[in-house]
């Protein structure tokens, strides 16, 4: 299995460049619960991203069965860690909901955008290597 990092070489692009563009006005007019809300959401929509990287790159050379039931089982299972990630911080923890959900959903459409994109390439790579141009 070779292991493509593309799609975690480009989620530290998109972190780097929105912390290049949005870290400074951040720090400099929100509040320290805004800041922390934010973190808190980019963190959790990274470690998304990544889990899903991981379950890509784990069932992707795998039959198709296998490949949807990871991709597809493995977002619900995501989806409901997050969800509960998201009462615990803000129920228990406090945190600046407003700026935790909106920093979470913000890069989370970012980054489904660069994880939906990275399976395209990938199966079209497949494809043009498959002899017939066409997988099982």
């Amino acid at each position: 299995m070779k292991i493509d990092a593309r799609l975690p070489i480009q989620v530290g692009c998109t972190l780097a460049g929105a912390a290049a563009l949005g870290g400074y006005p951040l720090l400099r007019y929100g509040s320290g619960d805004v800041v922390a809300g934010v973190v808190l959401g980019t963190a959790l929509s990274t470690l998304n991203i990544l889990l899903g990287y991981i379950a890509i790159e784990y069932s992707f050379e795998k039959s198709y069965t296998v490949f949807v039931r990871t991709v597809i089982g493995g977002m619900g299972i995501r989806l409901v860690l997050m969800l509960g990630l998201l009462a615990l911080l803000i129920g228990v923890f406090h945190v600046h909901a407003l700026a935790l959900a909106f920093s979470l959903l913000g890069f989370y459409l970012v980054f489904l955008l660069l994880e939906v994109l990275f399976i395209q390439r990938k199966v079209t790579v497949k494809n043009a290597n498959t002899p017939g141009g066409q997988t099982a």
